[in-house]
């Protein structure tokens, strides 16, 4: 762990984000603390400063977190980044590795598993939940993934959470800044990919993997 820890707290939450800030500088007396409550803030000071670590929600108000977890590794190659997130680690975690994040965790973990991944990381080493490990050797032996989502692009895996949001075409594409006929072409690869039939079934289909959050 470096001599004195910078860590950017990233949440759209400011108890979350106080919270969090609290238990470290309760716990680690080498910590310095910053706060965030969005992804252009976020990285806007990724910019400015050089942190050790970027706790990371996934769902803020301006940016999806996987969107910010990979512009902010361009930014600062060398940035360990640890999502703590409301959504599921199986349906979630994986991607999010592959995408270089150095650990993820549900936001439902105790406080000391927080502390736990945070030290690990900051230590220099990735941390892997028991439950993700097993995902992990499982896509490796078998080369499937684990839910059929798993096969989604990073942008078809958006969509379909904003499908499931109850968000049309329309203003998925003002959202993510693309075209309606681009928006129209991810949903019928989303619906394609998962053998489904009707945007009421990929509603349905995000919904019930909790996919919305």
């Amino acid at each position: 762990m470096p001599q004195t820890c910078r860590c950017l707290i990233v949440d759209d939450h400011p108890m979350i984000r106080k919270g969090v800030k609290g238990l470290l500088l309760e716990e680690e007396q080498n910590f310095t603390v910053a706060e965030a409550d969005s992804a252009e803030a976020a990285l806007e000071a990724i910019r400015q400063e050089n942190w050790d670590i970027l706790i990371l929600d996934v769902s803020l108000p301006d940016k999806h977190g996987l969107e910010v977890l990979k512009e902010a590794r361009l930014l600062r190659p060398s940035l360990s980044v640890l999502i703590w997130s409301q959504y599921p680690e199986q349906e979630f975690a994986l991607r999010t590795i592959q995408a270089g994040a150095a650990g993820y965790l549900s936001k439902d973990c105790a406080p000391s598993e927080l502390l736990a991944a945070i030290r690990h990381i900051t230590s220099g080493h990735r941390y892997i939940t028991h439950t993700l490990a097993e995902n992990i050797v499982g896509f490796m032996k078998d080369g499937q993934p684990a839910s059929p989502h798993d096969r989604l692009s990073d942008r078809e895996m958006e969509v379909l959470r904003l499908l499931g949001q109850g968000k049309t075409v329309s203003l998925i594409a003002d959202d993510m800044a693309l075209s309606v006929k681009t928006i129209s072409t991810y949903r019928a690869r989303i619906l394609e990919k998962l053998n489904l039939h009707t945007t009421a079934d990929l509603i349905r289909y995000a919904i019930n993997h909790r996919l919305t959050i």
